[in-house]
């Protein structure tokens, strides 16, 4: 990755005119790139600002996006140390633009230099959270990435507040409000590329925490082929969003992909032939040609009231963000009965308890028999880096722990320069899929117990597991990282010596 400490072309002036400084030769040439169909006269200006001749290389306006942001993002982490104390946070409200770029600005406040550098930082790093933790003796600056936490900054306790406050004010929040919880948003732009942060404070004993969850709308647009699923589950996913009525359920933890895979999903059922909405909470992505509704449970607006209003907006496929009560479960079973097709979340550990979840919430047996068509586990591991990934044979401890035989290769993190020395360079998706057929149908409608769904649903099928083993033995993750999202699974399957030689 290009970064220029001290780029000598303003970022205004790149964004503007299209062309950006990518590199300075030892034989005193600047290399520059010209993005398409910008003006050649704008190399003029940047020949005179940077007074040396220029090597020209043409970019297209994705990759000319790109590198600014690769240039320009990483300034304001370094100057973080010494930070002056600034007074009238809360003009700034008035002053401040609907969606701001955070390269483009012209205030040098430190402050807003630091949340600027902090959050650009945390895009260039693929972040999706950023935690701002206040101490006694500290404010700590912690992003989560890929999945995991990791401490950037640690500053000075004394700018907790200046820093909270800078944060409420791009959020258009109450500052003088400090005793309860608030949520906002952020729209930003960074060079070319279009960010949603997820505002959300939290009194604590030395100070009001804060968490921005970055959504870059980017993502939006993943296909069912890049979430990562094995050709077979694919196959089944497509069958299911193909069926006319009846209900997919994605399940998993918080931050597993759950609500991506649903996108996903829309976006192959969104070709304007369909009336397609949803209620969620909250609206993560925008997607052209959905109907999206946000729950607001202030005013009364539940999954269930915005269920229930938008199946009078003839719908033909809906999309519930979360099941989390019998009323939602029962409305959208409800719906399925009456043609629609409806997609949700459950927060279950694996596939097959998810029925179970429905049934305890209330609804009848037969009913969840006539209207599952698929459900989807899941979990995302860290993919090794494949720079500095290690083999070396599984010890008896490994093999029995993840399922292998003894002294089959496995891979280790090791951490290099281009993984930033975690031994991880991004995420992938780990599934399971039950297709209910007349077998598992009947097995429903009979109260089945999770272990004798588990029984016929896997017999044929791989388990969260077992796919995370075979991603371990293809060298695309490590047996720490199959351990730790499958954990429970392991916990049983490790004692079983024929999984363990299988």
């Amino acid at each position: 990755m290009i970064t220029l400490v001290n780029p000598s072309l303003p970022y205004a002036f790149a964004r503007a005119r299209g062309v950006v400084l990518l590199d300075l030769t030892q034989d005193d040439l600047a290399v520059v790139g010209l993005r398409d169909g910008a003006d050649p006269l704008a190399l003029v200006e940047a020949r005179r600002a940077l007074g040396r001749p220029l090597t020209i290389q043409r970019l297209t306006r994705a990759e000319f996006d790109r590198r600014l942001s690769d240039i320009y993002g990483g300034d304001g982490l370094a100057a973080s140390d010494d930070l002056d104390m600034p007074s009238g946070l809360d003009s700034l409200i008035d002053d401040m633009p609907a969606a701001a770029d955070l390269l483009d600005t012209t205030d040098d406040a430190p402050i807003i230099r630091l949340i600027n550098g902090v959050i650009a930082e945390a895009v260039r790093n693929g972040a999706s959270d950023i935690h701002i933790e206040p101490y006694e003796q500290a404010l700590v600056v912690r992003m989560r990435i890929d999945g995991v936490l990791r401490e950037v900054l640690n500053l000075n306790a004394r700018i907790t507040p200046l820093l909270v406050s800078r944060v409420k004010v791009m959020a258009r929040l109450d500052i003088a409000e400090k005793r309860v919880p608030q949520d906002g948003r952020i729209p930003l732009t960074l060079g070319g590329k279009t960010l949603d942060v997820r505002v959300s404070t939290l009194p604590s004993r030395a100070g009001e925490r804060v968490v921005l969850r970055i959504l870059d709308k980017d993502q939006a647009g993943l296909s069912l082929e890049a979430l990562g699923m094995t050709p077979a589950a694919l196959v089944d996913f497509r069958a299911a969003l193909a069926e006319p009525n009846g209900v997919i359920l994605v399940t998993g933890p918080t931050g597993s992909g759950k609500t991506t895979s649903l996108y996903a999903g829309l976006a192959l059922l969104n070709d304007a032939t369909r009336n397609i909405l949803t209620v969620e909470d909250p609206v993560e992505y925008a997607i052209d040609g959905v109907g999206q509704t946000q729950v607001n449970t202030k005013v009364g607006m539940t999954f269930a009231a915005g269920l229930r209003a938008i199946l009078r907006q003839d719908p033909d496929v809906v999309m519930v963000g979360e099941i989390r009560d019998v009323e939602t479960a029962a409305i959208a079973v409800q719906a399925s009965l009456t043609g629609h097709l409806v997609l949700s979340t459950v927060h279950t550990n694996d596939a097959t308890g998810a029925v179970v979840r429905l049934r305890d919430m209330g609804v009848e047996p037969f009913l969840l028999a006539s209207t599952l068509r698929l459900i989807v586990a899941q979990r995302l591991v860290r993919r090794l880096c494949s720079e500095c990934r290690t083999a070396e044979p599984a010890d008896a401890a490994t093999a029995r722990l993840a399922g292998l035989s003894e002294g089959e290769t496995v891979w280790r993190p090791h951490g290099c320069a281009h993984c930033n020395q975690s031994g991880y360079v991004g995420r992938m998706g780990v599934y399971e899929v039950v297709r209910v057929n007349d077998r598992i149908r009947l097995l429903i409608a009979a109260d089945a117990t999770e272990s004798e769904l588990a029984e016929i649903a896997f017999a044929e099928r791989p388990t969260l597991f077992q796919s995370a083993r075979d991603l371990v033995r293809q060298g695309l993750t490590s047996v720490e990282e199959a351990v730790r999202v499958t954990r429970q699974e392991t916990s049983e399957r490790a004692l079983d010596p024929a999984e363990a030689v299988a």
